[in-house]
């Protein structure tokens, strides 16, 4: 299969994942994926293929001869996609792009008032959605790339490398997906995660992150007969809202600036809960957002009654930043492996995080690389055939490794 074949067949499969699951992968379907993963892996040629029983699958690349002694480098996607947005049912379409807008349908187009960048893929194809679902290519795309790469190095046994393993993670989307990586099995030196935007970003800079649940507790009463009596939850919870500083949500920032984010609201006078996320690149700036919520839930509590708000938050992920800068040459390695295939490297910090995050306070370095999408999460995510093709490339390049 070709790139674009492969990434097709690949987003055919529904997995998004659900983080009021317990289970490991969170959804079945994931599962389903994950065993046409390993048997592709097996039918391109690879060693000790393998899912496990939480959904992760393994493969290795072994080393050429001569080359086995080298520094293990591994390569990480996900296969997951986030339940943000409808990601089953996905009626992709490879679209011919001269520029303008593309409509996706009587409903939905991808403009060039609200997406300017578009304008930069005119005279190549570009694989988008019908509007009603997200695409997939987070992170579908980056398991094609890496998939379509060591299917290269097979291919062309001429070309030598160092031991190659690979690993597609469930539940990235939710923030699970280092939690089950197996980095005993897994056993490299180093990785990528294939897992950002569009081509040419590197990135080993991410958010620190935090998830809050913030309960309201409230006393219903008739409202005919409510005065003084009744605390409206769901009027308590908008009020808590209102108190959030604006100016600090992922529409009003970007680069380094952090954010509270409030990704759902629900209830009714009993009972409402809100859920957030907390996010900043500066770890003194990410303890003192922690601090607001604590501080703003006490401060509640004094005015309507002690456990009226109650506040449960955990950390998720941080900053791999601290990390890699003693392995600076891995980044280095990935800006020249683009350079030598003609892709301009921009190194960016993450407005999120990845498995390689985790990872990498887990001892594993690991700074992500683009898969040439844009868009993600949305019902206008796309991703241009070419920025695959050249992600292919840059992926062999790197590859080919380097020696001990």
């Amino acid at each position: 299969m070709n790139i674009t074949e492969r990434f097709l067949k690949y987003v055919s499969f529904g997995t998004n994942s659900d983080d009021t699951s317990e289970t490991c992968p969170s959804t079945a379907s994931q599962l389903v994926l994950g065993e046409y993963l390993a048997n592709e892996l097996k039918e391109i040629g690879l060693s000790d293929v393998g899912m496990d029983e939480n959904g992760y699958v393994y493969g290795v690349l072994p080393a050429t001869t001569g080359r086995e002694n080298d520094a293990i480098i591994g390569f990480i996607a996900h296969m997951d996609t986030s339940s943000d947005v409808k990601g089953d049912g996905i009626n992709p379409r490879v679209v011919d792009y001269n520029g303008g807008d593309i409509v996706l349908n009587e409903n939905e187009k991808i403009s060039l008032d609200r997406f300017p960048f578009l304008a930069k893929y005119a005279g190549g194809k570009i694989i988008v959605t019908d509007g009603t679902t997200l695409l997939g290519a987070d992170d579908k795309a980056g398991i094609a790339e890496i998939f379509t790469a060591v299917e290269y190095l097979i291919n062309h046994p001429e070309i030598s490398h160092g031991r190659i393993p690979v690993c597609i993670t469930p539940d990235e989307e939710i923030g699970r997906g280092a939690d089950r990586f197996d980095l005993k099995r897994f056993n490299a030196d180093w990785a990528y995660t294939v897992d950002g935007g569009e081509l040419g970003e590197i990135e080993y800079e991410n958010f620190n992150a935090a998830w809050a649940k913030i309960t309201v507790n409230g006393v219903n009463i008739h409202p005919g007969s409510a005065k003084n009596k009744m605390k409206n939850a769901s009027l308590l919870a908008s009020k808590l809202v209102s108190m959030m500083p604006e100016s600090e949500t992922p529409a009003t920032t970007e680069g380094y600036e952090g954010f509270y984010h409030l990704s759902s609201i629900s209830g009714d006078e009993t009972k409402a809960t809100l859920r957030f996320i907390i996010r900043d690149h500066d770890k003194e700036k990410f303890a003192s957002r922690k601090k607001f919520m604590e501080n703003l839930v006490s401060y509640l509590n004094g005015v309507y009654g002690e456990n009226t708000f109650e506040l449960v938050m955990r950390d998720t992920y941080y900053n791999m930043r601290e990390k890699i800068l003693p392995h600076m040459h891995i980044i280095d390695n990935a800006v020249n492996a683009m350079q030598e295939c003609g892709v301009e490297p921009l190194v960016v910090p993450i407005r999120g995080g990845t498995d390689g995050a985790r990872l990498s306070y887990e001892g594993l370095p690991c700074p992500n690389l683009s898969t040439g999408g844009a868009n993600f999460h949305g019902v206008h995510e796309f991703i241009p055939v070419n920025s695959m093709e050249k992600m292919v490339e840059v992926l062999v390049a790197l590859m080919r490794g380097d020696k001990k």
